[in-house]
């Protein structure tokens, strides 16, 4: 595995669930360095805020979908209106069971696929693996 950082961000409003993905970063063994935001907007704010940035851009972007203020498909509308210089590769992470929210993931350019949570550590390391630099 690369000596290089990976940067992962976690769009989630769940305390409890970034908690346990920063516990899952650490088993990965993995050099991952992991922010969050709470919502969309605030993740579409720290977007911009480092969209010049490749040291902190992140390569891969985890996103709820049930958020306040702007939940995970306003996140993925607003963010395909940035046209940012960088790219990520971007899932959705939901405790969702509804087929129609794992089809209308898919019909986002943007969105790489859908995971169901909980996240695993096989499931992150084979995420982590793919952005590897």
């Amino acid at each position: 595995m690369a000596d290089s950082v990976i940067n992962l961000l976690v769009i989630d409003d769940d305390d409890i669930n970034i908690f346990i993905i920063r516990k899952i970063v650490e088993k990965t063994g993995y050099k991952v360095n992991m922010v969050s935001r709470s919502n969309g907007q605030l993740a579409v704010e720290y977007l911009t805020e480092i969209a010049d940035n490749r040291d902190v851009f992140p390569q891969l972007m985890l996103v709820d979908i049930n958020m306040p203020i702007l939940n995970g498909w306003e996140f993925l509308e607003a963010y395909e209106q940035l046209n940012l210089p960088q790219k990520s590769d971007m899932y959705m992470l939901s405790s969702s069971v509804y087929e129609n929210d794992i089809e209308k993931a898919k019909s986002y350019k943007t969105i790489k696929g859908f995971i169901s949570k909980p996240l695993t550590i096989e499931r992150l390391s084979e995420l982590l693996r793919l952005v590897t630099p």
